[in-house]
């Protein structure tokens, strides 16, 4: 038991649980990401960091410390040592005025560093920690620099208005004078209301990565969600050009936020951070976290052949290899887009069947319309269908069920978004055989292996192999049908559970 008269906890341990919102670092994890790096550029006068992102200043105060260990003897005056590294050395771009403040104090000890509790003196009260209060440039209702929504985010000066420093600008390089960064590191913010509903967010992160690279450091570490892994919402090309890159040699992969942030820190599909070497490319280490435990892979590259996402672990590419070589079609091709048949998450029913409706299949249960307020897809109406949760658990926890359970949507029955439609068939025996194939656990570990966040779309279905729906299926079927090992299998059977 710790004696309560000794314990003296490390402030910026305690912000870092504070709130979602923001999610700052622990001193621990920021350690995790600079014991990546080369730990001889602590020992050099000469190399530069750079935090781009800085909120609670974490990561810039452990690089002094490091620094002012490793400098020790090339420059042995201790103030003359930390007047040179937070001179020359370490540098920050704050997200918000109030992280400017915070990360000001946690390294010079002084909210402006010209203060008179400064540990090293400046001209100017930012020093070489950044912060100014940018406005968002509207066009046409859209910032053209990180897509945030006029109608959301142009409000008074009183109000935090989330126009980054760092990403709103077409010249990154101006705000140190076109210096050169031998590394950049940090955390970004990692999305931004759209002003839509429930919550509704778009990503941002990428475009921090995007223009932190205009900067050509020698290395780049970053921590981020790992729903890039397959896409999302704005993330295509971003996660094209990282699995593509050659030079991300090492990637930590956590399945559950709060096993890298901390208990409370809940972000759905986990989170992963990276080493980026200029220099060197090749395969990548790959590291799984879950809970206390920590499995390394086989060194590989993070892209497959005929494969545009990241897949997670190295007992998946086996098996997605194996099934991509029967080059059979993909069950992505019979599912619907988003809003099958026009109609949004919010319309509901009648609660009494009336002449002429159909059935709507909608959140919290069924309800009936007329044929008449469809006007999407009205073919699909009289047709055998299936419909299964268009979002779903994100899955970060195992074993899991990965997918919604399906419904046979029989002729006369339509939908909201809620669901995707899979579809049409030809009759109801060959739809049951289809329910077969969902429910069976190959199907949805295929679907895993694309799935990192709520959300199933059509994409996520990308990996399933089409079947003879003449009869149906199992699982053992499957296995054998795809040659799978002993291992592959109890893979499969440990990561997805039974369809309830």
């Amino acid at each position: 038991m710790t004696n309560n008269s000794s314990y003296n906890p490390d402030v910026l341990n305690c912000i870092a649980n504070l709130s979602n919102d923001e999610v700052f670092t622990p001193p621990e994890l920021a350690n995790k990401m600079l014991d990546l790096l080369p730990q001889e550029l602590f020992k050099s006068s000469k190399t530069t960091f750079l935090d781009p992102f800085t909120k609670s200043g974490v990561f810039l105060r452990e690089i002094v410390k490091r620094l002012d260990k490793g400098l020790a003897n090339e420059i042995p005056d201790r103030q003359k040592r930390i007047d040179h590294i937070l001179h020359n050395q370490v540098f920050g771009i704050a997200c918000t005025e109030l992280t400017s403040l915070l990360a000001r104090r946690s390294v010079y000890c002084s909210k402006t560093a010209n203060g008179k509790y400064s540990i090293s003196k400046f001209d100017t009260q930012e020093g070489n920690i950044l912060y100014k209060n940018i406005k968002h440039t509207w066009v046409n209702g859209k910032c053209k620099y990180c897509g945030a929504s006029q109608s959301v985010y142009d409000r008074g000066s009183e109000a935090e208005q989330y126009a980054y420093m760092f990403i709103h600008t077409d010249n990154p390089k101006q705000f140190f004078k076109n210096m050169k960064f031998d590394v950049i590191i940090g955390n970004p913010p990692y999305q931004l209301s759209d002003g839509g509903a429930q919550a509704s967010a778009m990503p941002i992160y990428n475009l921090f990565i995007e223009q932190a690279k205009k900067l050509n450091p020698r290395y780049f570490s970053v921590i981020i969600p790992a729903r890039w892994y397959g896409g999302g919402r704005g993330l295509d090309d971003f996660r094209t050009k990282m699995i593509e890159d050659k030079h991300v040699r090492i990637l930590h992969d956590f399945l559950n936020a709060s096993d890298c942030f901390g208990t409370g820190v809940e972000i759905k599909g986990g989170v992963c951070y990276y080493f980026w070497d200029r220099e060197n490319e090749g395969k990548c280490r790959i590291f799984t976290h879950v809970g206390d435990s920590t499995k390394e892979q086989p060194e590989r590259y993070m892209k497959e052949k005929n494969s545009d996402v990241f897949i997670r672990y190295s007992e998946g590419v086996s098996i997605y290899n194996k099934v991509a070589t029967f080059k059979e079609k993909t069950l992505e091709t019979l599912v619907s887009a988003q809003r099958p048949f026009g109609l949004r998450t919010f319309a509901k029913g009648k609660k009494i069947k009336s002449s002429g409706s159909i059935i709507l299949y909608q959140n919290g249960g069924i309800g009936y319309i007329s044929r008449d307020e469809i006007d999407q897809n009205e073919e699909l109406i009289d047709k055998f269908k299936i419909y299964v949760s268009r979002a779903y658990n994100a899955g970060d926890t195992y074993p899991h069920q990965i997918i919604g359970k399906p419904i046979l949507g029989k002729p006369g029955t339509c939908c909201t978004e809620t669901y995707v439609t899979i579809g049409p068939f030809k009759s109801e025996i060959e739809t049951k055989n289809v329910i077969t194939y969902i429910q069976t656990k190959f199907f949805r570990f295929m679907v895993f292996l694309t799935k990192v966040s709520q959300m199933a779309s059509a994409k996520v279905y990308q990996f399933v192999p089409l079947q003879d729906f003449s009869h149906p299926w199992t699982d053992e079927m499957l296995y054998k049908k795809y040659g799978l090992t002993d291992e592959e299998i109890a893979f499969i059977e440990s990561m997805i559970r039974p369809m309830e």
